[in-house]
């Protein structure tokens, strides 16, 4: 055989053994995985889930608050149900085992409510408020030491109102956007207050009168006898952290809903200040 002929073979086989095996090559290994520097599909599956997440606590506002009666009333009225009330609770956090027991009944009725904190508890009790928080309930602003804010000077007034807010926050990450005067008592000086905070004024429209009792006067039926009577559609309930509230509340919720009523998400409701 001819030199010629032996080098044109030669090349035939390099040719051949260079083909054979595509993926050994670095380039062919290096396209199984991206760069360590560029986001991978479940990456961006992730950002985008954040996403939704995030609207999704963004809960869309389909109530409104009438100012003069403190009522909880449809934005559109075909676009929410009419027949609800506002489940909110004044005066905490106090102790754990009501907190645990109030949260747990607000879970069973798939309900959410509006703790209005005062903040000399909140300083005293911070783990219930991250507690109220990671529950999925809204807190609200009601003062730092639960005073009559109408007889309170205007400096006073800001102080009592501004340190809830920025304790609120600290633990929280989110600034309260519901504000409830202890007594029900305002004062243009508070209403001026509220709305600087970006704050919805608000008092009741349903009063349990569950601080009305004592131990003595432990009355779980009538709790819920006092807030059935004055059941209307809209009801914004005034309810307490007290003992016979705690135990009132499975059975209220349960006849609340046998009459038809839901429950607003407080996250629903337009904050107009």
């Amino acid at each position: 055989m001819s030199k010629q002929w032996i080098a044109i073979l030669a090349a035939l086989l390099l040719l051949t053994s260079c083909g054979a095996k595509p993926d050994a090559s670095p380039d062919a290994s290096a396209k199984t995985e991206p760069p360590a520097s560029q986001p991978v599909a479940g990456g961006e599956k992730t950002k985008t889930a954040d996403g939704v997440k995030k609207q999704e606590q963004q809960a869309a506002k389909r109530y409104t608050m009438n100012p003069k009666t403190y009522d909880i009333v449809p934005i559109d009225p075909n676009g929410a149900p009419k027949k609800v009330v506002l489940l909110t609770f004044d005066d905490g956090p106090k102790d754990l085992e009501m907190n645990k027991a109030l949260l747990d009944t607000l879970q069973k009725h798939k309900a959410k409510a509006i703790f209005f904190l005062n903040g000399y508890r909140v300083k005293q009790k911070p783990e219930l408020v991250k507690l109220l928080a990671s529950s999925g309930q809204t807190i609200g602003n009601h003062s730092w030491d639960h005073i009559d804010l109408k007889k309170e000077t205007k400096e006073k007034v800001n102080q009592q109102i501004g340190d809830v807010q920025k304790a609120i926050k600290e633990l929280t990450g989110k600034a309260p956007v519901f504000f409830r005067p202890p007594f029900g008592s305002g004062s243009d000086d508070v209403r001026a207050k509220a709305k600087e905070e970006g704050l919805l004024f608000m008092t009741w429209s349903n009063g349990s009168k569950d601080w009305e009792m004592t131990v003595k006067k432990n009355s779980p039926e009538q709790v819920i006898s006092n807030v059935l009577n004055q059941l209307h559609p809209g009801s914004n309930i005034l309810m307490h952290e007290l003992p016979w509230t705690v135990e009132a509340l499975d059975k209220l919720l349960t006849q609340l809903e046998e009459k038809g009523y839901g429950f607003v998400d407080p996250e629903e409701i337009e904050v107009t200040t």
